[in-house]
């Protein structure tokens, strides 16, 4: 192999060496974001960690897999007392809110589902209707006062489609409904990590979740 070859193969290595570092970094800083302040979309969670790391290159941002990691290993460095009481009043929450939307077949999803929620995470449902409106005259019926909002889903790796949400608290808690066709059942839509089919749990699972959660601390 020529000198000329040889240092730039040299030069190759160190420049991935310094992306892989770099990516590390912003990985770290968007699991920071995320975790304090409450910044719950991936991409943007990364693009404001390398714009304060002062990082422009594209091929140093870390992939959501990544970022999914560094949040993992953020919690248990720095929340390890607070985000699993955090996680499990969450889904006891969704247990409740599922038991009551039951006519609906919500599935659980998101950070909840995941084991990544903290005090700043939303529990989020799909939920299931074909009628217009039918979820929302539901929770209004109830005394429930929803946010109505649009979001765009990626349906499939082909498709994206405008579906109804409905935000609302309840106990101090956060609700995130997202409203789907009956067909919708049928296939989760693609998760925001990779190319497989979103995670979700029926009612039933999740209560199988919790028979392995300890119980909640007695309060004062």
């Amino acid at each position: 192999m020529s000198r000329h070859s040889h240092s730039q193969g040299h030069h190759h290595a160190r420049t991935q060496g310094i992306r892989l570092q770099q990516r590390r970094r912003v990985a770290l800083e968007a699991a920071r974001l995320i975790s304090e302040h409450g910044l719950r979309d991936y991409h943007r969670a990364k693009l404001r960690a390398a714009e304060r790391l002062g990082i422009r290159d594209d091929q140093a941002l870390p992939r959501n897999g990544e970022i999914e990691q560094a949040l993992r290993e953020h919690q248990r460095l720095f929340q390890a007392g607070s985000q699993p009481e955090a996680l499990l009043a969450r889904r006891l929450a969704a247990r409740e809110a599922m038991r009551f939307l039951q006519r609906f077949e919500p599935r659980l999803v998101g950070p909840v589902l995941e084991g990544t929620a903290d005090q700043h995470s939303a529990v989020c449902l799909h939920v299931f209707n074909d009628t217009p409106g039918a979820v929302e005259h539901f929770l209004a019926e109830r005394g429930i006062r929803c946010e109505l909002r649009e979001r765009q889903l990626r349906i499939d790796h082909g498709r994206v489609c405008t579906v109804e949400v409905l935000l609302f608290l309840a106990d101090g808690i956060a609700f995130d409904l997202t409203v789907l066709p009956l067909d919708g059942l049928r296939q989760a839509p693609p998760d925001r990590i990779g190319q497989r089919a979103m995670r979700r749990a029926s009612l039933s699972a999740l209560e199988l979740m919790l028979r392995d959660e300890p119980a909640p601390s007695a309060g004062c």
